[in-house]
């Protein structure tokens, strides 16, 4: 019976609503307010404030959310393992990724040795992606920065150096280099804080000495091409993430070497997970020839 009330709860908590979660889960919403309302009754708690038509989740509900994401997952890992045993691999595989040019060729190989997986894909910067692998929202994180956290594993999979971009009327727009130091005091267009790209550019920039002028912060790749488009300012990117336009030009660094490093990643608990198992071992079955990196 705990099973139940958890999995109507943890439904509810997830997808923001008792309606939302009868479709998900395929359970009317009758049962699924009744089961809630027993679990409250039983250890005289709350889990769900209700101000009107709308839900809020509580204190409990929030830290009781956090337990059943991971049982959840362990019925999956279960799931998986007898799957693995009977020689079958079915299921659902999450997978986060800083963009899609990280994660496509993944992607695509494991799609074709598998297609009997379903995948989903989330994109964000490296930041959220480590905070969805925390929360179990995503199995594998395919991310251009990692920190030293013990609960999560990593493996570098590609090399991609960072390059700048200028508007074709910019007077740097005819040359395919650029010194660090001639980018003192230029109006930069950057990605969010969380952005990998930014923190090695702006590390580079620091060791440097040099000082540039940041007009404007956006949340997305295609915002920064946009504005940059639009003579903002100067752009930082991955190269592999750069889409050729025929009002921007690229200029090399040629006085730093500056660089993200994709890395396959997921949490240490779930390596052998067999899913998780068999996305890294496709990853690296990819040769380093085809690896998009430098």
């Amino acid at each position: 019976m705990l099973y139940s009330q958890l999995r109507s709860f943890h439904a509810v908590a997830k997808e923001g609503g008792f309606t939302a979660a009868s479709r998900a889960i395929h359970i009317g919403q009758s049962t699924i307010s009744t089961q809630i309302k027993a679990l409250e009754n039983t250890y005289g708690i709350t889990l769900f404030h209700r101000p009107g038509r709308k839900i809020q989740i509580s204190d409990c509900g929030e830290a009781l959310f956090k337990i059943s994401q991971r049982i959840l997952q362990l019925e999956e890992e279960a799931r998986d393992l007898l799957n693995n045993y009977g020689g079958i691999l079915t299921g659902d595989l999450r997978i986060g990724a800083v963009g899609p040019y990280h994660a496509t060729d993944m992607l695509a190989k494991f799609n074709q040795k598998h297609p009997g997986i379903n995948l989903t894909v989330k994109l964000g910067n490296s930041m959220e992606m480590v905070d969805l692998l925390m929360s179990y929202s995503v199995d594998v994180a395919v991310l251009a920065h990692t920190e030293d956290n013990p609960a999560i594993y990593a493996r570098p999979f590609s090399r991609h150096p960072v390059i700048v971009f200028v508007n074709t009327s910019h007077p740097f727009a005819k040359r395919k280099h650029i010194r660090l130091e001639e980018l003192q005091g230029q109006r930069f267009v950057y990605r969010e804080v969380g952005s990998t790209t930014r923190r090695a550019f702006e590390k580079a920039l620091k060791s440097a000495g040099v000082t540039v002028d940041p007009v404007m912060e956006v949340g997305s790749r295609e915002s920064v091409w946009l504005a940059v488009e639009r003579g903002i300012g100067i752009g930082v990117v991955s190269d592999v993430e750069f889409n050729p336009h025929p009002n921007l030009r690229t200029l090399k660094i040629s006085d730093a070497e500056i660089f993200t490093t994709a890395h396959i990643t997921c949490l240490s608990d779930r390596v052998e997970s067999k899913l998780v198992k068999t996305f890294f071992e496709i990853a690296e079955s990819i040769p380093e020839s085809q690896r998009v990196s430098s």
